[in-house]
């Protein structure tokens, strides 16, 4: 045996040398990169994200990016722009005021990758966001920022409380929260059937601000961060009103979120929350221009 791969190994190499000296190699690759046109979209974003934040903000359609699990397609240019505007003026520029430009670029994730379409999944629910190794967050549906980001709540529950649910995953990722948070509901956690009965009607009483805080303490953690900020005190108060005896694991949860915000990241929620809602109502009274691609 080992006399035949001698042979064979000896053959190949007379083979590559007769090949060598034949061949005469092209001084052209084969290999060709297509150069894309620069969008306004572009130059802009590499004004407003790029250079500052190091922030890369994807709207075409990228294989190496998507979920081939689902079906995606690439959002519309004109609501590309819109959620640009959104995601700089309600999420990056708030944690800049609120915590200073060095967080903004420590922590805040450097990609950014729209689809057009939601994740559906087999149990009914669909993904509005996904949160990758505190680099990426994925933001789906924008095809759909017209028809349902109306209005402050719409353009919450689909888009901007995504953005922060998923940030909290990365700053959670970076510093981990008290173990304590996971042992207030004990096992309360559902997994993924918290979208079903009786868990998807019943989760404040259970001790949970939403349904999918019932997935495990990740997600109620992150849940509780976003709705908190993003939501108004009379909100907060009205939906703990229908917790019941539940209320009492959500504001212990609450608080030790509270405290972690604190004195981990030196941030406070309330001034967090008070500078989203400004922000939110400039873009929603139409204050902000969401397709202006001025450079400045």
């Amino acid at each position: 045996m080992k006399k035949i791969i001698y042979i064979l190994a000896v053959s190949l190499s007379i083979a590559v040398l007769s090949s060598c000296e034949k061949e005469v190699l092209s001084d052209r690759s084969v290999i060709t990169v297509e150069e894309m046109e620069q969008t306004e979209l572009d130059k802009w974003l590499t004004v407003n994200f790029l250079n500052p934040y190091n922030i890369d903000f994807v709207y075409r359609f990228s294989m190496n990016e998507s979920d081939m699990n689902y079906y995606t397609i690439p959002p519309r240019y004109e609501l590309a722009v819109k959620m640009a505007h959104l995601v700089k003026y309600l999420c990056i520029d708030t944690y800049d005021e609120v915590a200073g430009i060095e967080f903004t670029r420590s922590y805040f994730p450097k990609m950014f990758f729209l689809i057009g379409e939601w994740e559906y999944r087999n149990n009914g629910t669909f993904i509005l966001g996904t949160a990758e190794g505190g680099k990426k967050i994925l933001l789906s549906g924008i095809n759909y920022l017209d028809e349902y980001g109306k209005d402050a709540e719409g353009l919450n529950f689909y888009y901007i409380k995504t953005i922060h649910h998923e940030f909290t995953h990365i700053l959670n990722q970076t510093r981990s929260y008290p173990q304590e948070f996971a042992q207030v509901n004990g096992n309360g956690y559902v997994a993924d059937s918290w979208s079903e009965p009786p868990y998807n009607t019943e989760y404040l009483k259970n001790g949970f601000f939403t349904a999918y805080s019932q997935e495990n303490d990740a997600e109620d953690f992150a849940e509780l961060m976003s709705e908190y900020v993003t939501h108004t005190q009379e909100y907060w108060d009205s939906e703990i009103a229908k917790a019941g005896d539940g209320k009492q694991y959500i504001n212990r949860k609450l608080d030790i979120v509270r405290s972690y915000m604190l004195d981990t990241w030196g941030i406070d929620m309330d001034v967090l929350r008070a500078t989203i809602l400004r922000r939110q109502n400039d873009v929603t009274s139409g204050k902000i221009d969401l397709q202006d691609l001025t450079i400045r």
